[in-house]
């Protein structure tokens, strides 16, 4: 036998002695963040061993994110020691995120030095920035290793943190004890802490939504300046309606207490991750101050706290690996993601941080922008979900044509056809609300997961009422051809249609986004400088010949702005004359004529006669009436 043939034989024996063997004891992990202004965080690790070969797994596919996107570039400074002496190492060629070490005799414990380098983009993830001169999100995956052997349930790390002197911090994570700007906190398993990052910062506030009550809730605020803290009185209440419609809807609650982790930055990813007991939300510095901002961004925090039940108690059996490192499969993210846009949009309406109308201009929005969706032609729902650590990566360019995350979107179209259905299968007297309470209900009070299938959701449905929802949802997600499923807006008693009266939620999205969007007129998305961010496949601008990345110089005649951008289609409307467009694309410049005479086009919820508002009843609030229930049921 050769000696690689050695070496492979004894990983292969001890990989099988440790899945035999108890896991190791407590790894002890210190993080020192006091220079995250510097861009860069310090940890240390001690981790019990046993001579022999060690392999130690960096974290790859983060809960959440769908995608092996950990940030392993960012790691720098790897040093292992044991007694005092160095211990060599060797990476994978294989896996990236793999590292072999040969633990000598009598060495028990091993010493990881490294640093995280807080130097990427404002963009992704949680692999993006996260640190400003201000404030700091640190997500635990960044700083540790793991050995390989054992599900991460069964890791328990013990766990502090040091930040900067004045600054506070927000977590989900049990406290031991602080002693200045030192943090222990409370031995936890692997999948726990990760699942808790920490947001500390220098203007920091905790608003509490529910004081006094068991769990609590609360929102940790930390933004890169004081004034940007000041939430409208109207918003925090709103909140507190959210936790009770959450607790109304889903009719228990799988967590000690809740920690909504809010970060006001513009130089920080703007994201929202869910997690069990908090999630961390990113959104740009002023959200809080801005009307504009603050509608577009209103549904992200019911998105994340909706996971905590689908997506956190109920997730999809093959994203529940028994480590980080095990490929996740994406293929329910209809259900994980979809559903949870879907209900998270009803909860922003029912806790009144949409109103009515606001709710319907977003859903007639969000119809039109999948109905311009021509890459559906060829892809259906399924495979972009399918597709999704690949997706999430792409482009904004041609994402019309390529697809993108359209599982997020055109699921909330998919799941309003199931609750409109199940309201007229069962003649009013069920909902969707009631597969929420069966499927995501249960005891309650600390965290717990149940995986389920495919088959188990079309069991659960069938139990609210009977139909046959397999093929129901197989047509709608395996469905390849022209326009988006718009069954649950009908359904719903209204039909989508397009006029010139402005549509104040596209309006708000493209103050917010800084970008001008004319999709349902010559099928193009610009930004505010007149780049063109994309085309859309098959319409008007695309048969002119422009394309993404071209960036318009001139309109009939005028130097570029968006405002003489828009006015160009509106004055088309009562203009013979096509529009007259002068093009770069790259040191090049054309002119290119569109025969358009449309004016603009905004997508509208309009009512259908002589059919019910279910759309109406759905978005009602439900914490009232269920505290009404409850009253009467008592007395």
């Amino acid at each position: 036998m050769c000696a690689a043939m050695i070496v492979a034989a004894a990983f292969l024996f001890f990989e099988a002695r440790t899945f035999a063997q108890a896991p190791p004891g407590a790894i002890r992990l210190a993080v020192d963040a006091t220079s995250a202004p510097q861009k860069i965080l310090h940890a240390t690790e001690t981790i019990p061993v046993h001579a022999g070969p060690l392999t130690l797994y960096y974290p790859a596919w983060i809960p959440g994110e769908h995608a092996p996107d950990g940030p392993i570039g960012e790691v720098a400074g790897l040093e292992f020691t044991a007694d005092g002496k160095r211990i060599a190492w060797r990476r994978d060629l294989a896996d990236m995120f793999t590292f072999h070490l040969e633990i000598p005799e009598g060495v028990k414990s091993l010493d990881v030095a490294l640093d995280f380098l807080l130097t990427a983009p404002a963009s992704g993830f949680s692999a993006g920035a996260s640190a400003t001169a201000q404030l700091d999100v640190m997500s635990w995956n960044q700083v540790l290793l793991y050995p390989k052997g054992w599900p991460v349930r069964e890791l328990t790390f013990e766990p502090s943190l040091r930040i900067p002197e004045g600054w506070k911090f927000g977590t989900a994570l049990p406290i031991q004890g602080e002693n200045g700007n030192e943090i222990e906190f409370k031995p936890v398993t692997l999948n726990t802490l990760v699942d808790s990052p920490v947001l500390a910062g220098r203007y920091f506030s905790a608003i509490q939504l529910t004081p006094g009550q068991t769990p609590s809730h609360e929102i940790d605020v930390a933004a890169d300046s004081p004034e940007a803290l000041e939430m409208p009185v109207e918003m925090q209440a709103a909140y507190q309606r959210l936790v009770a419609e959450t607790g109304a809807l889903f009719g228990s609650r799988h967590y000690r207490d809740y920690h909504f982790l809010l970060t006001l930055s513009d130089d920080v990813a703007h994201f929202g991750l869910e997690h069990h007991e908090s999630s961390d939300d990113r959104v740009d510095e002023h959200t809080l101050t801005d009307p504009a901002l603050r509608e577009a961004n209103a549904d992200l925090l019911p998105h994340e706290f909706v996971h905590s039940w689908n997506g956190k108690f109920r997730r999809p059996a093959d994203l529940a690996t028994t480590d980080y490192n095990t490929p996740m499969k994406d293929d329910l993210l209809w259900v994980y993601e979809g559903l949870t846009q879907y209900l998270a949009e009803v909860l922003t309406a029912r806790s009144g941080l949409w109103t009515p109308d606001e709710f319907r201009e977003h859903l007639a929005d969000v119809a039109a922008g999948l109905d311009h969706r021509p890459g559906r032609e060829w892809e259906s729902l399924q495979a972009t979900a399918d597709a999704a650590p690949i997706l999430y990566f792409t482009e904004p360019q041609w994402a019309n044509w390529r697809r993108s995350t359209d599982f997020y979107d055109e699921g909330t179209l998919i799941w309003l056809d199931v609750d409109t259905t199940i309201r007229k299968l069962s003649g009013d007297k069920k909902s969707l609300d009631d597969f929420c309470r069966n499927f995501y209900g249960g005891p309650g009070e600390e965290p717990a997961l149940k995986t389920y299938t495919f088959e188990d959701l079309v069991v659960a449905l069938n139990e609210v009422v009977p139909n046959d929802w397999e093929k129901f949802l197989r047509d709608r997600l395996d469905y390849v051809g022209p326009h988006a499923p718009l069954g649950g807006i009908e359904n719903g008693g209204y039909t989508l249609e397009y006029n010139n009266a402005e549509n104040d939620m596209v309006l708000d999205a493209e103050a917010a986004d800084g970008h001008v969007d004319l999709t349902n007129s010559i099928g193009l998305v610009l930004e505010e400088d007149g780049t063109i961010r994309d085309v859309i496949h098959g319409m008007l601008a695309y048969g002119a010949g422009i394309g993404p990345g071209m960036k318009i110089q001139a309109v009939n005649g005028r130097g570029w702005s968006s405002d003489a951008m828009r006015q160009a289609i509106v004055n088309s409307a009562i203009s013979s004359q096509p529009l007259r467009l002068l093009v770069a694309n790259g040191d090049f410049v054309e002119t290119y004529s569109l025969d358009y005479h449309g004016g603009m086009r905004y997508p509208h919820l309009e009512r259908a006669s002589g059919t019910a508002d279910y759309i109406g009843e759905i978005i009602r609030p439900l914490s009232a009436s269920t505290a009404m229930r409850a009253a009467n049921t008592a007395r």
